[in-house]
């Protein structure tokens, strides 16, 4: 599991910005993805923790997930298709699907010194997917909603019957919550990826460096 990792120099510019990062993902985690704060910020890094094993079978939830999202997740999604690796990348290779990552993204550490660049931390993805960062919370602010809403209906074509490939890490409760929200809105060909990019490279593909959709 792949931690951020924060390199410090002698520069106090730099060491600052380095502190903040760490103080805001320690804020973020400790009040919660499911707060207003996280909704609007939109970060809380799944790659940090380590999912708790599964010790049975995980029921669906009636509502969207707004805690926990490293958790083991169901086994299906109602008014979804369940794939595994194998099917994805065959799906990526057929070019009839929409391929969507919604890994968060990190948010700019607030009251940066003068003068001091913020650089996103990476993220690779599938190739030729489309990463809409954000999307997968239980509780979603207004802008990220219509954010998530006006990017479907480009990505699609404003066509509900599109494939859609929704996918994160695996036991990642934020592409179940992404999908189940795409149904939600009436998309009637969702895919689920529950096993994203671990699963994705676990068969022995790469990923590549991601950009977000604008």
């Amino acid at each position: 599991m792949m931690n951020f990792a924060l390199c410090w120099t002698a520069r106090p510019a730099i060491a600052i910005t380095g502190r903040l990062l760490v103080w805001t993902m320690l804020a973020l985690l400790t009040v919660g993805p499911d707060s207003s704060a996280v909704a609007e910020s939109g970060f809380a890094d799944p790659r940090s923790i380590t999912p708790t094993p599964s010790t049975g079978e995980v029921p669906e939830p009636d509502g969207y997930r707004t805690n926990d999202y490293r958790m083991p997740v169901p086994r299906t999604l109602k008014g979804a298709r369940v794939v595994t690796a194998d099917e994805a990348e065959k799906l990526l290779a057929e070019k009839a699907s929409v391929f969507l990552d919604v890994y968060p993204r990190a948010p700019k550490p607030p009251n940066l010194p003068a003068g001091t660049v913020w650089r996103d931390p990476p993220h690779s993805t599938i190739a030729d997917a489309h990463w809409l960062p954000n999307v997968g919370y239980g509780v979603l602010s207004p802008d990220f909603e219509a954010y998530f809403k006006t990017r479907l209906e480009k990505l699609t074509g404003q066509d509900q019957s599109k494939p859609i490939v929704f996918f994160c890490l695996k036991d990642c409760w934020m592409s179940w919550n992404a999908a189940k929200r795409a149904l939600a809105w009436g998309y009637t060909s969702v895919l689920w990826f529950p096993e994203g990019t671990d699963g994705w490279q676990a068969i022995g593909n790469d990923l590549v460096p991601a950009t977000p959709v604008p």
